[in-house]
């Protein structure tokens, strides 16, 4: 059986590329999910998808950076996939296929490739942060939740638990907008 996988990083991302593309190589059962890909644990999809899978079965992603963000993970994953008696394919970056010598030599590669985009990104991200702070015009993310409604109904005798339900955040953000 042919299992896709399909994952995006935010809601407002569409899936619709990666379903296309898992479609048209006939994949019979897809996961897919919206969420971020930093710690593969995290991701309920995956883990259902890798459960899913029966000796004998494809994994098949569009793009390793959709499947895998550390060669870590990716290599983890992977090794999971094999012991189960299941070949990872993955349709872009050359069709990568670890049924071949030379597909589990791209995966190694491919791997240590985008695991060092990912910490590039991350550093000029920080670079950009730490040079926007130092010249006034970085404030951090837009305030989402008015700091003056928080402290009326905290006024008013309501629980930080209470006032998190209330305007839909979490407790951690009441608190912290409290100090």
């Amino acid at each position: 059986m042919l299992v896709g996988y399909a994952r995006v990083s935010t809601t407002q991302q569409s899936l619709d590329v990666q379903l296309e593309q898992l479609a048209a190589h006939r994949v019979e059962k897809i996961f897919q999910e919206q969420m971020s890909g930093k710690a593969a644990s995290n991701r309920l999809q995956l883990r259902a998808a890798l459960d899913f899978c029966r000796e004998g079965d494809t994994f098949i992603v569009t793009r390793l950076d959709r499947f895998a963000r550390s060669a870590r993970d990716l290599h983890n994953i992977v090794a999971a996939l094999v012991a189960k008696g299941v070949a990872f394919r993955c349709l872009q970056q050359g069709g990568l296929d670890t049924t071949t010598s030379h597909g589990k030599l791209m995966l190694g590669i491919l791997a240590a490739v985008a695991e060092f985009e990912l910490d590039i990104r991350q550093e000029r991200q920080r670079e950009g942060i730490e040079k926007a702070k130092s010249h006034g015009i970085y404030k951090g993310g837009k305030q989402r939740f008015d700091p003056a409604i928080i402290h009326k109904l905290h006024g008013e005798g309501m629980k930080p638990r209470a006032i998190a339900r209330e305007i839909n955040c979490s407790p951690a953000t009441v608190y912290r907008l409290l100090n």
